[in-house]
């Protein structure tokens, strides 16, 4: 671990996170916002559910860490949301299970401090027939359907407001786009760049607006090693130099 410590920002979920630092990823996007202010951690398992995430969310943040995330996005509910199999097996979890799953989840990341924020985000539609286009001969028929979607965000959504949580519906937030089914994703399910710039607009609108103390806004928190000094880049004028630790030029976006 690197000496300095800077607030933590813990990315945990399925392959939305775990791909979230690929494809011009919202993660990436947090890492290039977040440089010199928090670390932006990856804990993304691939395929998962909200069943096998309640299973090891324990040890994933321990409650005797010596340092507790500052905030941790959570996302889970894509896969649960899978029709189910006939033999019992696969990811899908029934509706008032994943319910309960992530209410465990929230309350356990609740404990870890009274300065752990928490922001949810549901599950996202999918391009059905681009599934259905891309469709694996090593596995079964994988059932994803909008309807069932909208069902698993809208009650993850309301479950966030049961217990105060902050949420990203992403449900509505990747249809706000033109030709959402085709620009947002990949194959149908995981996200492009332009899905992700949409999913990351989201979740830096949401940190800016809660009521958190401290702030976690990017523009609220100090960076690190900011101080004028002699060894920065020489200004025209010969003399003096200029300060480059706040510049933002250089990303492909200018985020809020």
């Amino acid at each position: 671990m690197a000496g300095l410590l800077r607030p933590q920002i813990v990315l945990f979920g399925s392959s939305i996170v775990q791909m979230s630092f690929g494809h011009g990823g919202w993660g990436a996007i947090l890492s290039e916002v977040y440089a010199r202010k928090a670390d932006i951690i990856l804990r993304g398992y691939y395929g998962w559910n909200s069943t096998r995430a309640l299973k090891v969310v324990d040890k994933v943040f321990p409650k005797d860490a010596a340092v507790q995330p500052s905030l941790v996005v959570v996302y889970f509910g894509g896969n649960d949301s899978m029709g189910p199999h006939p033999s019992g097996l696969g990811p899908h979890v029934p509706l008032p299970e994943y319910v309960d799953n992530m209410k465990k989840i929230a309350l356990h990341l609740q404990s870890l401090s009274d300065s752990t924020r928490i922001i949810f985000l549901s599950c996202p539609p999918v391009d059905e027939a681009k599934v259905r286009q891309n469709q694996s001969p090593y596995l079964s028929e994988v059932i994803r359907t909008n309807e069932l979607c909208k069902t698993y965000s809208d009650a993850c959504v309301e479950l966030c407001k049961e217990l105060g949580l902050q949420v990203v519906d992403l449900f509505s937030t990747l249809q706000k786009a033109d030709d959402w089914e085709t620009v947002c994703f990949t194959d149908g399910i995981h996200l492009s760049a332009q899905g992700s710039k949409l999913v990351a607009a989201e979740i830096l609108r949401v940190v800016k607006e809660a009521e958190w103390r401290p702030s976690l806004h990017w523009k609220s928190m100090p960076t690190e090693f900011s101080e004028d000094s002699p060894f920065d880049l020489v200004a025209a004028d010969g003399k003096t130099t200029l300060n480059s630790s706040e510049w933002t030029y250089f990303w492909e976006e200018q985020w809020e």
